[in-house]
């Protein structure tokens, strides 16, 4: 069965990436939460999606030049504060949902492979991104950990490009996926996951091509449909 994720939480009800929308979209009932990482200044892994603080909080400036003390004191929306990587993994795990994290930076990688290895909920989590040698360098660091390749737009051979960067998932904006391609995508043992789908009526296909995951900014929506499906 396929399974809703949650994208950056449930967004379309909550300021993104935070506790509370991530919370929310558990609530909901998601089967896994993705989420976006940045470092500070001083080597923290914080949940934001934009290199600046700009469009998200209250606040103005890059992430990379802030501490995470800094960020801290930003209103992310409705009081909501900018979450430490460490508090959306325990709360996701408190659930017992997937955990899906994307890297936005490669300086953030070494912070990222210190995090996860040796994690207890590590086989519970993927860590996706479109730094592709990124996913190759952190897989080949740690076994262990669970990875996924991002594509800009359907390069002409997506699946060869998962497998380079050993992942275990291929994660493709719905728009490009294809019955061919999940199967390719299956037969090489991947995963595929698709971003963002936030009205029912685009879902039966993606259902009949028995993609793996589908990212959501309404998660409730979907889940819905499937119910009474």
């Amino acid at each position: 069965m396929v399974h809703i994720m949650g994208h950056r939480g449930a967004p379309a009800y909550e300021p993104e990436n935070t506790l509370r929308s991530v919370a929310r979209a558990l609530d909901m009932g998601v089967a896994a939460v993705e989420v976006d990482v940045q470092l500070t200044r001083d080597g923290r892994l914080v949940v934001i999606h934009d290199e600046t603080v700009d469009r998200t909080t209250n606040g103005a400036g890059w992430v990379r030049d802030l501490t995470f003390a800094q960020v801290r004191e930003l209103d992310a929306g409705q009081g909501e504060r900018i979450p430490a990587l460490e508090e959306v993994v325990d709360l996701v795990r408190s659930r017992g949902a997937h955990l899906v994290v994307e890297v936005k930076q490669p300086e953030a990688a070494p912070a990222c492979l210190e995090f996860f290895r040796g994690h207890p909920n590590v086989e519970n989590m993927h860590l996706i991104s479109f730094w592709h040698p990124l996913v190759r360098w952190l897989k080949e660091q740690e076994p262990r950990l669970r990875t996924g390749v991002l594509m800009v737009g359907c390069p002409a051979d997506p699946v060869g490009l998962a497998r380079a960067a050993l992942a275990e998932a291929l994660v493709l904006h719905f728009a490009y996926v294809t019955p061919e391609l999940v199967a390719a995508a299956h037969a090489q043992g991947l995963l595929v996951y698709i971003w963002n789908i936030d009205a029912p009526a685009w879902l039966p296909p993606y259902l009949e091509m028995k993609v793996d995951g589908i990212g959501s900014n309404r998660p409730d929506v979907l889940i819905e449909y499937l119910r009474k499906r």
